[in-house]
């Protein structure tokens, strides 16, 4: 028990980071069909926004400066992302290799974009020192408290997308668009809004799970690239556009992960993890539980 529950523990907090980086991408390539490369930066605008906070405000990290940088990293991110969506994906939509090489290209730069603003080296974002600390569960079991909050604000999110998809008006609207695009047309939606809202809402959720990124260490320009293989393993895996396979998709590997790596090293439990992908995918080529769409009808 005293190795089963850091185990489970640090695979629940690896599931909940995987969850945030995900549900973003999900939704983006479930209605658009947009393979995002530069996800991973949008990720990194999250956790550079929690350092331009802490500049601005002077803090050495507080309540106050975390609901800042949250609020700052979901805006920067929704605004770049919809300036990208009518300047460049916009005209790529049906041309899907098109599409990667050009948010590939779009990765680069915002890469070297940070890389002149904030310098290669990675910074530090400070944050409330509470977060530093750990529960005592035993003598040997100390969970660290910004772990637990990264699984409790990952649920949250995801019962805030979940309200907003499935019992909003709009969330109604992309339901539309995602089932049957050109039957959405007809009936008078806008897809053309609906797919600039939704790439920036994806960018969005991804700026978010940027700072909770920031909380686990010290991030650079390349911080979001750590992440990317892994939620498109999670995105492939549980299905593409639901968010019912994304989080058993997260929980999957990110559980799977710690208990593989005790046997192995990391590396050879990426490739072991990557290994089961495939044989899954293999017998069930849409995921595990892959979106219901009404194109057949």
């Amino acid at each position: 028990m005293g190795d089963f529950i850091p185990f489970l523990f640090n695979g629940l907090s690896i599931s909940s980071i995987l969850l945030l980086t995900a549900i973003g991408l999900s939704i983006v390539f479930g209605m658009m069909g947009v393979i995002n490369f530069a996800h991973g930066e949008f990720i990194m605008i999250g956790c550079y926004s929690s350092y331009i906070v802490s500049l601005v405000l002077g803090s050495e990290g507080s309540w106050l400066t975390l609901l800042l940088a949250f609020i700052l990293s979901f805006i920067l991110s929704f605004g770049i992302g919809y300036l990208i969506e009518r300047l460049v994906i916009r005209k790529l939509y049906a041309r899907p290799l098109d599409s990667i090489l050009a948010t590939w290209g779009i990765s680069l730069i915002l890469q070297q974009l940070a890389r002149n603003i904030f310098g290669s080296n990675n910074v530090d974002a400070p944050m409330p020192k509470i977060l530093s600390k750990g529960w005592e569960v035993t003598e040997d079991i100390t969970l660290p408290f910004n772990r637990i909050f990264i699984i409790l604000f990952a649920v949250l999110v995801c019962l805030f997308v979940y309200y907003f998809i499935y019992k909003t008006p709009k969330g109604r609207i992309l339901q539309a668009v995602m089932q049957n695009r050109s039957m959405a047309s007809c009936i008078g939606i806008n897809t053309k809004k609906a797919d600039a809202f939704t790439f920036s809402f994806g960018c969005g959720l991804a700026g978010i799970a940027g700072i909770c990124i920031s909380m686990l260490g010290s991030v650079g320009p390349s911080t979001g690239q750590n992440y990317i293989i892994d939620t498109f393993l999670v995105v492939i895996l549980g299905g593409i556009g639901g968010l019912r396979g994304t989080i058993l998709g997260a929980l999957l590997i990110g559980i799977s992960s710690p208990f593989i790596e005790n046997f192995t090293t990391s590396s050879m439990a990426k490739v072991i993890i990557l290994s089961l992908v495939l044989i899954v995918l293999h017998y069930k080529p849409q995921g595990l539980s892959p979106m219901k769409d009404r194109t057949i009808d």
